[in-house]
């Protein structure tokens, strides 16, 4: 017998058998975003919606998760096709979790992945894309280590392509410590930019075959 999950599950691939591009946005909702961030990073959600629901493909290959990091992980949303996806508002307090947010996010995948091989489902590489003003705060060092190291490994076998971008204050060495790809630094509070641009690259992705190799558009809204 078919548990209620899997059945929403074997309905819901049925419904939309496109293959799915999956995204975990791992957003820092730590105290020091409080106020003009944590505002401007709302803002951000809201259009890269919009931006993801214009494009019909797009729409429904997408798949955003979002988790959140302070003294607590949470999972604000579980994978949903750009279409089902409703922007959370977002309150910042508290330390910053890191490490432990990129494993959740590492297992979350995985997981997804399963069901996607369960139903038949092609997927492109998952994307992982974290926003962060500062770096690991509050948890054990070994925690931070063996993120890094599993992204690293995860990277080399293409299970995942990890972003990190660095707000404001972020510690942007310690971040290039965590990640294989160069931190990119946020101009300003830009996420509304940064995120047409996250949109308008997992669209590009989604036209894209499952497993070829696509030019992302320039990056205007920060640095490396």
């Amino acid at each position: 017998m078919l548990d209620t999950v899997q059945l929403d599950e074997v309905v819901e691939f049925a419904e939309n058998p496109e293959p799915r591009c999956p995204c975990v946005l791992l957003l820092d909702t730590s105290g020091s975003m409080q106020g003009e961030p944590i505002e401007a990073l709302n803002q951000g959600l809201l259009g890269f919606k919009d931006e993801l629901v214009k494009n019909s493909l797009a729409s429904r290959r997408v798949e955003v998760a979002i988790v959140t990091f302070d003294s607590h992980i949470n999972v604000v949303q579980d994978f949903v096709t750009a279409d089902q996806f409703e922007p959370p508002i977002l309150t910042a307090q508290g330390l910053t979790n890191m490490g432990s947010a990129i494993h959740k996010a590492l297992d979350m995948i995985g997981e997804r992945k399963a069901q996607y091989r369960a139903n038949g489902i092609a997927y492109y590489r998952p994307w992982v894309f974290m926003i962060t003003d500062g770096e690991p705060q509050g948890e054990l060092d070994d925690v931070v280590t063996e993120a890094a190291k599993r992204l690293q490994t995860d990277e080399e076998n293409k299970r995942v392509a990890f972003f990190s971008v660095g707000v404001e204050n972020a510690n942007m060495t310690r971040l290039s410590q965590i990640g294989v790809r160069t931190p990119l630094k946020l101009k300003g509070l830009n996420f509304v930019e940064m995120f047409v641009w996250l949109s308008a690259s997992m669209s590009a992705v989604s036209h894209s075959k499952v497993d070829e190799q696509v030019a992302l558009p320039p990056i205007g809204w920060g640095s490396v």
